[in-house]
């Protein structure tokens, strides 16, 4: 069972930071017939899977674009577009498959965090600050805790503690807000590797978590404005002779086209064919010697 730490006090405590390794522990005596998996895990973890199916299962109603604890870390210029322009598109079959195995494997992790001895309560409890809701994905002994599936590149930063330098989805922000909400601290990420299936833990640090009610303030009176919010991320020089393309984080925005709308002397976003995918530029000095896509 997980690792336990004997106080002076003599009530037995739960080390957090042994938690990668108590789960490991449990997976390795699992494998060496040292211990079994409850029928009441079992059953908990069944329900959970249906249930996950349940709500991937049922169409949603569109109601256009409602600010939540989930996305109020986003870039403000993104949320100004996401406000004004909601999608009413569906969702990729791709993209929805997507979400489902995020789901399904965080409810894998949380099963795992039970058998290893930690104590898992408030799982999607409903919170609110300022008029803001969300749903914290649990809290671990005692601890508000945001359960993360991951790519290998998005795994990194959070195992190499680099999110605060690049993080696009707002995820600080977010586990913050859920701290604020609770009134708790030492909040932290949970995550694991979609592809490897490592595991890991990320504690930001308290000098890169917002004010929640102060961002959430922000976010709101720039939202409700007609002026547009700064651009999201500064381009990038490509090569040497002047040519920028657009941020990396800006690839797959939905909302790029509109964004930049103004570059190239008005022209808007120039895109050339290169072998690694699409190249999105917002300055043209140097005419590349690819194919231009014109039709995106």
């Amino acid at each position: 069972m997980g690792s336990l730490r004997l106080e002076i006090t003599g009530v037995k405590h739960i080390d957090m930071n042994t938690l990668i390794e108590d789960i490991n522990k449990s997976l390795q005596d699992l494998s060496l017939g040292k211990e079994k998996l409850s029928e009441e895990l079992i059953e908990q973890f069944g329900e959970d899977v249906k249930e996950a199916l349940r709500h991937w299962s049922t169409p949603r109603e569109q109601k256009g674009f409602t600010l939540r604890v989930s996305n109020i870390g986003k870039p403000l210029r993104k949320l100004w577009f996401e406000k004004r322009y909601p999608s009413d598109e569906p969702i990729s079959s791709s993209l929805s498959l997507k979400f489902l195995y995020g789901h399904l494997l965080e409810h894998l992790v949380l099963m795992l965090v039970k058998l290893s001895g930690h104590t898992v309560t408030d799982e999607q409890k409903e919170i609110e600050l300022n008029g803001i809701k969300g749903h914290i994905d649990c809290k671990i002994d005692g601890k508000v805790v945001d359960v993360k599936s991951a790519s290998k590149f998005a795994f990194t930063k959070f195992e190499n503690d680099s999110l605060s330098e690049d993080d696009p989805f707002g995820y600080i922000a977010q586990l913050s807000t859920y701290e604020q909400a609770e009134g708790t601290d030492g909040g932290y990420f949970l995550v694991i590797n979609k592809e490897t299936g490592e595991l890991c833990t990320y504690a930001p640090d308290d000098f890169d978590k917002p004010h929640a009610p102060s961002l959430i303030n922000n976010v709101t009176t720039s939202l409700d404005s007609d002026s547009i919010p700064k651009r999201c991320f500064p381009t990038v020089a490509e090569g040497k002779k002047g040519n920028q393309r657009i941020n990396k984080n800006c690839n797959y925005c939905e909302f790029k086209k509109e964004c930049y709308k103004d570059s190239n002397d008005g022209k808007g976003l120039r895109v050339f064919k290169y072998a690694k995918g699409p190249m999105y530029l917002e300055t043209v000095v140097s005419e590349p010697k690819v194919e231009e896509i014109y039709d995106w």
